[in-house]
């Protein structure tokens, strides 16, 4: 059986550095850091007191305000970003066959805030169980695809995948399978995530993963820094409409890129920890490389998964010099998380847009906050420090990577149409 080509058509962002696709590349050209002192509630006892909110977010401005109570902010972000998404691919919503179209999306908590309120309302209370009849459903992480197939009438394959931070690398991969191998024509693929919540803070702050440079938020997300201590947390979400090749050509569609392959992998390590060999990583790449059927002296970019932990960023850029080789110094390797923060289920998404915006404008956009060299990070590595570089890009990769121990990479090509 001959696989089918697999491209992109549409995309849409809902980021801490911009509201939309245009906006993003604008934060990410720039090298602006979307870290900021927490608005969303009082931090005086938290740990960390800073995270990448979005910014001028109302959400009145796009649900009215019945509807927007009944949807937990994930999913509100997830159907803002596939709306943008599936109105740049210029989609003709009366003429495509709505069978064959899916929504396969990715979110690593779901409905974090919904559960912490539901849950505090509940312990305030006399323990007569007086909750909020869309509880559930706001919460559940499948419901975002649910809420986007639903209002555009997709009738394919809908479902969430969560696998921590790797969870829209994921959904992407998955949606990258279903056309290739004929089930689908159109899938509208991405994540959301909206973990910045008591709850989500206090819960990362227990397990030492976050950054606790209090005095300095802005630049508090500096991965490859010899100074990184932790993620910074972020929100918000990214989509991307995948199609089948002669089905997006027959259309006339925009193509953004092609799909070349992904490659998922497990360390079997530990829950949070990375392998210290980088193990796991290295298969991830190596698998992506196989699937997509290209050799690594053709990737010209690496968008990582760069977190800014003092272990995973030592051990990912280790496994990208072991897999690539002498090739590994001629790649403009990046982390776009020193701009928008971790987004958990959405990260994924999110850098997957960046590395094929970066084609499409031949500027790698830059790892922001880096003063202070790490004596464990090989020199000869171009980490595209501090400002955005200009070059040709024909072939990007992207990493993400989750607890668990869940890895999963995927390869993106320039296309001549």
């Amino acid at each position: 059986m001959k696989l089918k080509r697999v491209v992109v058509t549409g995309l849409g962002a809902l980021t801490p550095i911009g509201n939309n696709i245009s906006e993003y590349w604008d934060g990410l050209k720039h090298g602006r850091s979307g870290s900021a002192p927490i608005t969303y509630f009082d931090t005086e006892k938290f740990k960390t007191k800073f995270a990448c909110e979005l910014k001028n977010f109302v959400a009145t401005d796009f649900f009215d305000r019945k509807e927007a109570r009944k949807l937990d902010r994930f999913a509100q972000y997830a159907l803002v970003a596939s709306d943008e998404a599936i109105k740049d691919a210029n989609l003709n919503l009366d003429n495509v066959d709505k069978f064959r179209v899916g929504v396969i999306w990715g979110a690593g908590i779901g409905g974090l805030e919904t559960f912490q309120d539901e849950v505090l309302n509940f312990a305030a209370g006399d323990g007569t169980p007086r909750f909020n009849p869309f509880f559930i459903p706001k919460m559940i992480a499948d419901i975002a695809p649910g809420h986007i197939s639903i209002k555009h009438g997709f009738m394919g394959p809908n479902y969430t995948t969560v696998s921590a931070c790797a969870s829209s690398a994921n959904a992407m991969i998955d949606a990258l399978n279903y056309i290739r191998l004929g089930h689908c024509d159109v899938i509208v693929t991405g994540g959301s995530e909206a973990a910045v919540t008591k709850a989500g803070m206090g819960g990362f702050n227990a397990m030492h993963a976050l950054s606790t440079l209090n005095d300095t938020p802005q630049t508090a997300s500096r991965p490859f820094d010899a100074t990184r201590d932790g993620f910074v947390l972020g929100e918000g979400s990214g989509a991307l409409i995948l199609e089948e090749y002669e089905h997006a050509k027959a259309r006339g569609a925009k193509i953004y890129a092609e799909v070349l392959g992904g490659g998922m992998s497990s360390d079997a390590y530990h829950v949070t920890a990375p392998h210290p060999d980088g193990i796991g990583v290295e298969r991830v790449m190596l698998n992506c490389l196989n699937d997509a059927g290209i050799s690594a002296d053709e990737v010209d970019a690496i968008n990582t998964h760069g977190t800014s932990t003092p272990l995973g960023d030592v051990a990912e850029l280790k496994a990208i010099s072991k897999i690539f080789g002498a090739h590994a110094n001629k790649i403009n390797i990046n982390s776009t998380k020193s701009m928008t923060g971790h987004l958990l289920g959405a990260a994924g998404a999110i850098e997957a847009i960046a590395s094929i915006l970066a084609m499409e404008h031949s500027l790698v956009p830059p790892t922001i906050n880096h003063t202070t060299v790490d004596e464990n990070i090989d020199p000869s590595l171009n980490l595209t420090l501090n400002k955005a570089q200009e070059r040709e890009v024909n072939v990007a990769m992207s990493n993400t990577f989750g607890f668990g121990g869940h890895n999963a990479c995927i390869l993106f090509r320039k296309i001549e149409q």
